[in-house]
């Protein structure tokens, strides 16, 4: 059998795609009288790229919390230094921690049910790679709008460019079947 949603090959007698949760037509989760399936977390189910891109959307949500950039100087004879988070220098980055905790919960759900139980438009993959884009597209505007436009000495530090890669980890392994595909349907 083949899902008519993602195209992966099914066992028989499957209720729902491993890969992408849709429901078998004619499956034991679609017969009349169903009871509805149990939560049950297994890790099994999650692709590569949801593997990659969970692991990737945790660090990126603890990298918002982290120092993105600081400034240092003298002022009086007294050496300073300060630095400020991601959501304190762009408070829009707040979007992107709903938008982690959005994934990880939906991930969470992937692994618990065999099915989901809702429909999600335009498949699972293409609402992660929907959700990472954001991401990627806000972690991105928040690393080049650097407040030293409005004071001197500001530079980057460490949770910006840990915010940054994890945004791209988060993004790629969704964007690179999709891109694939279209290359080689061209």
């Amino acid at each position: 059998m083949i899902c008519s949603q993602c195209g992966n090959t099914l066992a028989e007698g499957a209720a729902s795609c491993p890969r992408c949760g849709a429901p078998v037509a004619g499956g034991p989760a679609t017969t009349a009288g169903a009871q509805p399936q149990a939560f049950n977390f297994d890790a099994q189910r999650w692709s590569q790229a949801e593997r990659i891109t969970g692991v990737a959307s945790v660090v990126l949500l603890i990298s918002l919390f982290l120092p993105w950039f600081s400034v240092s100087g003298t002022v009086l004879g007294q050496d300073f230094s300060v630095s400020v988070s991601g959501t304190t220098a762009h408070g829009y980055l707040w979007l992107v921690f709903f938008l982690c905790l959005a994934i990880i919960a939906f991930l969470v759900l992937r692994a618990g049910f065999q099915a989901l139980p809702f429909t999600v438009p335009g498949g699972p993959e293409m609402a992660l790679l929907g959700a990472t884009a954001i991401n990627l597209l806000l972690v991105l505007i928040a690393f080049f709008v650097n407040p030293s436009a409005f004071a001197a000495g500001v530079g980057w530090s460490f949770g910006a460019f840990i915010g940054l890669l994890a945004a791209i980890a988060a993004c790629v392994p969704l964007a690179l079947p999709v891109l694939r595909a279209r290359t080689a349907r061209s």
